[in-house]
């Protein structure tokens, strides 16, 4: 310590008055002074754990670099989730204390600083591994190999993570693997591997990334893994291969020559190891490597620029990103012919290219020097308050403690030295990968002079109908003050965007939406930037506007979703059916329970995101209206199971668990209803739901405001709709309609399943049980669920009288065409008029309440057009009745999603659907048995 800088006035003000407060009437100890007053996050660690003092100031211990395990000689079987999360966050506190203690009092090499963290990491991740896996085996057996040898879950690291060069704060990139596919066995149940190994990944991850009162071990992201956010959370070595043998790109063999295995070898390492390898590393010298790594570090620069990221040592102009590029690309060019590249190291990689003439050793030098120096850098800013970050400070404290570290008098020679620092490495980067420039404005001069003047006759194709809205466009644009830099980058931007719309033969509408979005982000120069940089991101932007008005809107109304359209290949490609849920779960694993109100705008965005993508793909003919649809369902359930979750978390924080509950077993469940229950949600639809649990009712609750289960159920569903109803800055997530409860609006909000059963059975009117037909439970555990199923065939398997039967579901539907039907004799109203969507709807739930006593299989379905073919096949209608009424539905339900889209209502002319009408009242006639007109 008598080598380091003396601690100037204030700093040593602050470090005195922390040591006070925390060891009263104790003898000053320099370095624990030093320590408190450079790191806030030292004081919290302090505060939380005084007596990690004397352990700090033992001489051994911080010679010692020795890693423990966390759980030492437990037995992981027995420790309990809140009791692991316990032991890791304490354990992370103390080491991430003395590594802290290391760097700012002892002057510790930063290299090894970062090698000791991450091996602190490995410990960590595979100890949670350890845990996760027992957690899981002890009930459900494990799966074995044909030797009957337990298969572990196979962890890779990535990033500098997997290069063992992890910074203070950073979060860990993983991937997990698993090697054959089989069933567990010596368990209270079987299970398939897939099954088996999912269970334990997302134990490991909620071990490491849920914040609890003791805080967080790492933020775990799952992106890096093969298909990225809509993939399974775990594949085997087979499936793995596969992919990145067809599908692997080429940012993914950057990523993939970090990844590393966490945990102890065994049998299926060497395995793993080979089938990534001809992946990472091409047998021949692999220029185009190059090509990609310098798009790759555009698209990084274009993000930091939108993002407004300045004086940031990683992602700017000579930041650590690119000393990662230069020595990364030479591994990637000539990894594949010269073995003693292929290492996860930056700096053994870097000492081997020095040492294979590839790079010149002085050269080598600098970069290994500058490297580490902009790393130490990093791991002061992060260690100041255990966040993340690499931009340098802007508050005159974090400034002083910089200076002290770095040995500086003041921040401006601060600034100095590191600026210094990176345009050495920018120049070394502009050597090796180039630059790749961003794209130059190529436009005819037409579309420059018809932008200057506002005056679209400059154009050789005529464009007059686009005249009006660029002049209004003007004219708003007269009234905002939006900036030089914003003025030259929308003066660049719209003789491009100009020649766009001329390109897709834009329609003044067309013209008219995109000058709408334009109109939302004037002010926000990044989004025009983004626009002009990516300009197949504005391409994309006008052939979604010319394909649909509801995008359009869409975008117009959530600016940020602008981002989307940078990449087509995700933007035209929904997420698979089956992965929303999961999707939406590794989405919320960043956010911390705590924080309602990011949870409520990440509900909304996530529904946006989604949103748009299904509406690109069915805009574009890439997915068809029954695919759109399963789409938007599948979206709709995922974001409700994600809003119960945390319903279930807050209602519980302040009133505990109903007896025999917990989170996975909740005894509460959401009925579907309408289209939800359908499988037929539409882009503007609400959901009809009905909230049931499973609880007596004067049960209570365990928290210390205890409560019975019937009010806690309630305060669940109303928590749920507030989630849903309540209109934030990204609107309201979806209208939640709970009139279909028993009692409709006057009953309980959520009532026990057998009450909801007890009321269909003795009080509910036909159009309920109408109704009940396209109901599905979305939300349960399995014993709700099957429950459910049971209450619903019984009740729709009723004996009824045919003549009641058949005059209530006649009057209930003349009853809503009167109150709802918007057509005349020249327009069709596609949902309510004689013979559209809503005939075929009351036709399919009159032939399940009529004929469903006689054949159950009429139940097992919700959906219409999947009970019209079972009716078909029992009898209850002729093959071509049910034909044609799939054929109309499917029909109308087409044009209705046109209409949707470019938000037209819902009115046809009656010739387009001439025959479908002619049809659909025939059938209504036939199957009603009725005469006449």
């Amino acid at each position: 310590m008598s080598n380091l800088k003396q601690l100037p006035i204030q700093l040593q003000k602050l470090g005195l008055e922390r040591f006070e407060q925390l060891y009263p009437q104790q003898s000053e100890e320099n370095g624990i002074v030093r320590l408190l007053a450079l790191s806030d996050f030292a004081w919290r660690c302090l505060e939380s754990q005084p007596d990690l003092k004397d352990w700090l100031l033992c001489k051994d211990e911080i010679k010692d670099r020795h890693v423990i395990s966390p759980f030492d000689a437990l037995d992981l079987a027995s420790i309990d989730e809140a009791k692991c999360n316990q032991i890791l966050r304490k354990y992370r506190e103390k080491y991430w204390l003395k590594v802290a203690y290391l760097d700012l009092c002892g002057a510790n090499p930063i290299a090894d600083s970062i090698n000791y963290i991450s091996q602190l990491a490995d410990m960590l991740i595979n100890s949670a591994n350890q845990w996760a896996y027992a957690q899981v085996a002890k009930v459900n057996g494990e799966p074995l190999d044909e030797q009957n040898q337990a298969m572990p879950l196979m962890v890779l690291g990535m990033g500098k993570l997997g290069g063992k060069e992890l910074n203070y704060s950073s979060d860990i990139d993983l991937i997990f693997a698993y090697p054959r596919s089989t069933k567990t066995q010596g368990g209270r149940r079987t299970l398939e591997a897939q099954v088996f190994y999912t269970k334990v990944a997302q134990k490991l991850i909620a071990a490491l990334n849920q914040v609890t009162g003791d805080g967080q071990v790492f933020r775990v992201d799952m992106r890096l893994r093969p298909f990225g956010e809509s993939g399974p959370l775990v594949m085997s070595f087979n499936a793995i291969e596969d992919y990145y043998q067809e599908q692997g790109r080429d940012w993914e063999r950057y990523a993939m020559l970090k990844g590393r295995l966490i945990g102890t070898p065994n049998k299926y390492w060497d395995e793993f190891i080979k089938l990534l390898k001809p992946f990472v590393y091409r047998r021949y010298i692999d220029f185009s490597v190059i090509e990609s790594l310098r798009k790759m570090k555009l698209m990084i620069a274009q993000e930091v620029r939108r993002k407004g990221l300045t004086n940031n040592i990683k992602l700017g102009a000579g930041g650590i990103r690119e000393v990662e590029f230069i020595v990364q690309a030479l591994q990637m060019v000539r990894g594949g012919r010269e073995a003693n590249l292929q290492t996860q190291s930056l700096l053994k990689a870097l000492n081997e290219l020095s040492l294979s003439q590839v790079i010149d050793e002085q050269e080598a030098i600098e970069l290994k020097s500058n490297y580490l120096y902009l790393r130490k850098v990093e791991q002061y800013l992060q260690i100041f308050d255990d966040q993340q970050t690499q931009t340098l400070p802007d508050d005159e404290l974090n400034q002083q403690r910089l200076n002290l570290l770095l040995a500086q008098d003041d921040f401006n020679t601060t600034l100095h030295t590191i600026e210094k620092v990176m345009k050495q490495v920018n120049s070394e980067f502009s050597l090796v990968i180039g630059e790749e420039t961003a794209p130059l404005d190529t436009c005819e001069g037409a579309f420059i002079s018809a932008w200057d003047h506002g005056d679209l006759s400059f154009l050789k194709d005529e464009r007059d109908e686009w005249q009006l809205p660029l002049n209004d466009f003007k004219l708003r644009l007269s009234k905002v003050n939006i900036g030089n830099r914003g003025r030259e980058t929308l003066d660049k931007l719209m003789p491009v965007l100009l020649e766009q719309l001329n390109n897709f033969n834009a329609s003044a509408a067309a013209f008219t939406m995109v000058c709408q979005i334009l109109n939302k982000i004037i002010s926000r120069t990044a989004y025009l930037e983004l626009l002009y940089e990516n300009q197949g991101a504005l391409k994309q932007l006008v052939l979604l506007c010319c394909h649909s008005k509801w995008i359009g809107e869409h975008i117009s109304r959530y600016p940020i979703l602008l981002d989307e359209l940078i990449d087509p290949a995700v933007l035209y490609k929904p997420t698979p059916l089956s992965a929303y849920k999961d999707e939406i779960r590794q989405y919320f694993l960043r956010i911390e329970h705590d924080d309602l109100e990011l949870q409520m705008e990440s509900l909304r965005q996530f529904k946006q995101t989604h949103q748009l993508r299904i509406a690109a793909a069915d805009a574009t003919g890439v997915i068809d209206v029954m695919k759109v649809s399963d789409h938007l369902t599948a979206l709709a359930e995922a974001i409700v199971d994600q809003s119960v979750n945390i319903a279930w978390y807050n209602t519980v924080k302040r009133f505990g668990m109903p007896p025999g509950t917990d989170d996975e077993h909740k005894g509460f469940a959401v009925i579907a209803y309408g289209k939800t229950g359908g499988f037929e949600v539409g882009y503007d639809s609400d959901l009809d739901l009905v909230f049931v649990h499973n609880h007596d009712g004067n049960s209570t609750t365990n928290g210390d405001k205890s409560i019975t289960s019937r009010q806690f159920y309630l305060k669940l569903a109303q928590r749920l709709m507030h989630l849903f109803n309540t209109r934030t800055a990204s609107g309201i997530l979806y209208e939640l309609d709970t009139r279909l409860r028993p009692e409709g609006a006057s009953g309980l909000l959520a009532i026990n399943l057998e009450s909801f059963n007890h009321y269909q059975q003795t009080q509910a009117w036909t159009w309920e049980h109408q109704a009940l037909v396209r109901a599905r439970l979305i939300l349960g555990q399995d014993e709700l669920v099957e429950r459910f199923a049971q209450i619903r065939k019984e009740i729709l398997c009723q004996p009824r009288d045919a003549n009641i039967l058949k005059a209530d579901v006649i009057k209930m539907r003349e009853k809503m065409r009167e109150h709802l039907a918007k057509g005349n004799t020249q327009q069709f109203d596609l949902k309510q008029d004689i013979g559209g969507m809503a005939d075929i709807e009351f036709i399919t739930q009159y032939l399940v309440l009529k004929h469903a006593n006689e054949f159950e299989s009429l139940t097992v379905y919700s959906d219409n057009v999947r009970i019209l073919s079972d009716a078909a096949k029992l009898g209850c209608i002729s093959k071509e009745q049910k034909q044609q009424l799939i054929q109309a539905y499917i029909d109308y339900r087409s044009r209705y999603h046109v209409l949707s889209l470019d938000q037209q209502g819902r009115l046809v002319l009656r010739e387009q659907f001439e025959q479908d009408i002619i049809n659909i009242t025939q059938i209504w006639k036939s199957v009603f048995e009725l005469t006449g007109n």
